[in-house]
């Protein structure tokens, strides 16, 4: 391939003098990829309301009990409404005086209008009729929006849930003097709620097309066997420039309240599915100044070095392009492996496929120190 190095004639002629290196062989094998991403992620409630009542007043009764569930317009407190009551039953009475003066003119003018069409008074007679008229009339639509006002008034005596969930904390008894600027209680929505997460900039864009296809999104809560799935819902539109990582939050159905507002949760989502790639064990990989390279072993069991272009590391395996399915790399040993030098490969490790390499990762971490992977990278650092 074009990425092969050929080797120099003192390199070749220093390889056939010298025995071959004892290595471990694996197979690189073709398959399909998940680009995942698992960061640690808090529970948010959708919707949180702090209610406060708006006007001061007194509290006449308490009709629910700190953390418990409730629905929306479910009544919680009654304030004393003795004096609104009072204002309305004046308003009424006001309009319907009011109505009785407009009929009384609606009469009178009526009458004016048929004594005038028979010339018995004037025409400024019945204008003076009507003038009244008119008058009563907004007297009366001034009383009708008395009579709302009241009912208004008298509205907010009685505060009732704006939204179904569970409420905190109840600090108010009967008998409680209450202002606007006193929170009587905090309702929480707890179904469905929400998990925020950060994901690193470097998704962004994965993570944009995965939210206009509403991606599937994982939580692992403490203490539960099967993970809670839930609905890529919102990206931020700002990437936070201290962290590089953007905030993006994802709905989830919690009808048996297993998520918590607050409760931290480890979440994953697939932002990318590499499709048919090759993958190697991460121990292949030897990051030299040139870049990402690893050793193939031909039928004859000459080993090449090979520059690769590493896709995607999930646990001990890398998604890389430059070798084909099928190729044995070197994944043990390669600090002894001299370019197009012979290799005996060791019998008590025989070669295995891509995923010998170690214990199957979880699609989301990459090459650690202290890894196979690192210990076999560091001596081709020296090396080079």
């Amino acid at each position: 391939m074009s990425g092969d190095r050929v080797a120099t004639k003192d390199e070749a002629k220093a390889a056939s003098a010298a025995p071959g290196a004892l290595v471990t062989l694996a197979t690189a094998e073709k398959q399909d990829v998940p680009v995942t991403v698992q960061v640690n992620g808090s529970v948010v409630s959708l919707n949180s309301v702090d209610l406060r009542p708006q006007v001061t007043n007194t509290v006449s009764a308490v009709h629910v009990k700190e953390g418990q569930f409730v629905k929306e317009g479910q009544l919680l407190f009654t304030l004393d409404d003795r004096n609104d009551q009072a204002n309305l039953a004046r308003a009424r009475a006001q309009q319907k005086k009011d109505e009785a003066t407009l009929a009384d003119l609606e009469r009178q003018y009526k009458r004016s209008q048929e004594l005038l069409a028979q010339n018995f008074i004037s025409k400024s007679a019945s204008d003076a009729t009507l003038s009244q008229l008119d008058a009563q009339r907004a007297a009366v639509a001034a009383d009708r929006a008395a009579v709302q006002s009241a009912q208004v008034a008298l509205g907010y005596a009685t505060l009732r849930a704006p939204i179904t969930g569970r409420i905190g904390a109840v600090n108010i008894y009967p008998g409680t003097l209450v202002q606007p600027t006193l929170s009587l209680v905090t309702i929480t929505q707890l179904d469905p709620i929400a998990v925020s997460f950060p994901v690193p900039e470097g998704n962004l864009q994965d993570l944009l097309a995965a939210a206009r296809t509403r991606a599937k999104v994982e939580a692992l809560v403490t203490g539960r066997r099967e993970p809670l799935f839930g609905t890529l819902d919102f990206v931020d539109n700002t990437v936070d420039p201290q962290i590089g990582t953007v905030r993006a939050k994802a709905v989830f159905a919690n009808a048996d309240q297993s998520l918590w507002p607050g409760q931290f949760v480890n979440t994953r989502i697939t932002v990318r599915m590499l499709n048919g790639v090759t993958v190697v064990p991460a121990a292949a990989l030897m990051m030299l100044s040139d870049g990402a390279s690893l050793y193939v072993v031909d039928a004859e069991r000459n080993a090449a070095r090979r520059q690769v272009k590493v896709l995607h590391t999930f646990g001990t395996r890398v998604a890389v392009s430059g070798v084909a399915p099928g190729e044995q790399v070197v994944i043990e040993g390669s600090q002894n492996v001299r370019p197009g030098g012979k290799v005996r490969i060791d019998v008590k490790a025989p070669a295995g496929p891509a995923g010998s390499g170690g214990a199957p990762g979880n699609g989301t971490t990459g090459v650690t120190p202290g890894s196979a992977a690192s210990s076999d990278i560091k001596p081709a650092r020296e090396r080079a």
